[in-house]
């Protein structure tokens, strides 16, 4: 499906979680769900029965920027991230700490100015290499790439769990910011968002709150 921005996606997906998704633990679920927004900076979810913040949004964003994935400070606005936290205050789903892990975002930028056909500007972030070391938090993204095509950067964005309310509403703005961070580095037009989701789910707190 293709939808004009952030919006319409959710709009969308909350009303066919709702209506035709699998019971899965506590949820209603889809499989295998992908999806285009074409208008990626158009990010901003005023849907009135969401009530979407997004000064919390913008928080989570400077703290993915910091590279900090000490979450004490952050769980203060969203208490689920004092759940994730290991002994240290720490978490695995900073995804800005990620992405600084062995210098991942330069070298994607890196690869984008000097080849503009390249397909190794990658991000990864869950890694079953590390897996031991998800005791409290298991990132929901695998991987994020991005590619330049008509002279417009796109991105995708694949993810092996995302949670419709919280998830995919701030994480699409924050992937959204990076793609824009990543456009100006290489000094190109914004273009599309590919988002795909293994599981894409509303727990059933959150089911027909319209």
């Amino acid at each position: 499906m293709v939808f004009k921005n952030a919006q319409e996606a959710f709009e969308t997906y909350y009303e066919m979680i709702n209506s035709i998704g699998k019971d899965f633990s506590d949820t209603k679920a889809l499989f295998n769900v992908g999806f285009e927004i074409l208008d990626p900076l158009d990010n901003i979810i005023n849907t009135k029965f969401r009530k979407w913040n997004h000064t919390y949004a913008k928080r989570e964003w400077d703290w993915y920027l910091s590279g900090n994935p000490n979450a004490q400070v952050i769980s203060k606005f969203a208490p689920i991230w004092s759940k994730m936290m290991d002994s240290d205050g720490n978490v695995r789903s900073n995804y800005g700490w990620q992405w600084r892990r062995n210098a991942q975002l330069e070298k994607v930028i890196d690869k984008l100015k000097s080849n503009n056909l390249t397909r190794q500007a990658t991000i990864s972030i869950y890694d079953g290499k590390e897996i031991d070391t998800y005791h409290k938090d298991t990132p929901c993204t695998y991987a994020v790439q991005f590619t330049i095509l008509n002279n417009k950067l796109n991105m995708a964005v694949l993810m092996r769990s995302n949670d419709m309310w919280y998830g995919f509403c701030n994480d699409q703005y924050c992937f959204s910011k990076l793609l824009e961070l990543v456009a100006n580095e290489v000094k190109i037009e914004v273009g599309t968002y590919y988002h795909f989701a293994h599981n894409l789910h509303l727990y059933n707190e959150f089911l027909n709150i319209k």
